[in-house]
């Protein structure tokens, strides 16, 4: 019974701030007002969301062009598909350079502690810092009569358009959530008994075969919880398009977040709302899954 009384905080904050929250959007997403102030049922806002009226071409990853199939689909779809496009080259990009990073942090945290924990701590450190801010300091490193423009000029090269396209979003998303992708990794890398390793190599595994058969399937679970905590920020985001992106991206965030303060359409904004959290917990249950799995399965045959 003192067990359970500990957990009634909890409990409460979840439903003030996080039930609560999702009940009321719930609500908005379901009902209108009429031309009287009469508040009514009504499916319009999901209607709104797949309205074949506005349709753009769908191409996602570029692949209606290098088939070349026209795709016609609702507006909202293609801006789903466009951020998830855009979040899973950032989460990739992330894997990339994180895994690499993690595993170098790793190996200097068995040889020479303090100087792991000096490294971790630069990747750590930015993320003190407001998200607003440091996404402001790439547009004035990055914009075309910027401090690398300007650089670049004095070479003789440039100057390059870094900014207000999908290469400025996809930077300004692997910046901010890199460190996301490192830690998760590097805890579990960290964890790895050294006497595994040694006892790969005493059976005539090199450095190759015993990362690949002994390091990397048990450093899975890192992996996957690093993809979960840098994917679901990616695809809902909607500071980084805002500010990197100039405002001519429209990404789901965006698209929810105008519908709520420019257009004032609450039904829309919650309907958009609703469905971008069910692809965000299929996805999470999708990468839950698949980690229960690799942490239960011990060392890949």
């Amino acid at each position: 019974m003192r067990m359970r009384r500990l957990a009634y905080p909890y409990v409460l904050w979840m439903a003030v701030f996080t039930v609560a929250p999702l009940m009321l959007v719930a609500f908005y997403a379901l009902t209108a007002y009429d031309a009287d102030g009469r508040l009514f049922f009504t499916l319009q806002g999901f209607r709104n969301v797949f309205a074949t009226d506005n349709t753009v071409a769908f191409n996602l990853f570029g692949l209606a062009d290098l088939l070349g199939f026209n795709l016609q689909v609702p507006i909202y779809i293609n801006v789903l598909a466009k951020s998830l496009e855009i979040a899973l080259i950032s989460t990739v990009v992330c894997l990339l350079i994180g895994y690499p990073a993690a595993y170098i942090l790793a190996k200097r945290s068995r040889a020479r502690r303090g100087q792991s924990n000096f490294w971790l701590f630069l990747f750590i450190m930015p993320m003190w810092m407001n998200a607003l801010l440091r996404t402001y300091a790439w547009l004035a490193l990055l914009e075309p009569m910027g401090i690398v423009n300007t650089f670049l000029g004095y070479l003789g090269i440039g100057p390059f358009q870094f900014i207000y396209n999908d290469f400025g979003i996809g930077l300004g998303m692997v910046y901010n959530y890199l460190p996301f992708m490192v830690l998760p990794i590097h805890s579990v890398l960290v964890k790895i008994s050294p006497s595994l390793i040694e006892a790969a190599e005493d059976l005539g595994a090199d450095s190759t075969r015993t990362f690949l058969r002994v390091t990397f399937p048990l450093s899975l679970p890192g992996i996957l919880s690093g993809i979960n905590m840098v994917f679901m920020p990616a695809m809902t985001t909607f500071l980084i398009p805002d500010l990197l992106g100039g405002g001519r991206y429209l990404l789901i965030g965006n698209a929810i977040e105008r519908q709520f303060m420019v257009s004032r359409d609450m039904t829309t904004g919650s309907a958009l709302s609703i469905l971008l959290m069910i692809f965000v917990l299929a996805s999470m249950r999708i990468l839950t899954k698949y980690e229960q799995e690799s942490s239960e399965g011990g060392l890949l045959a």
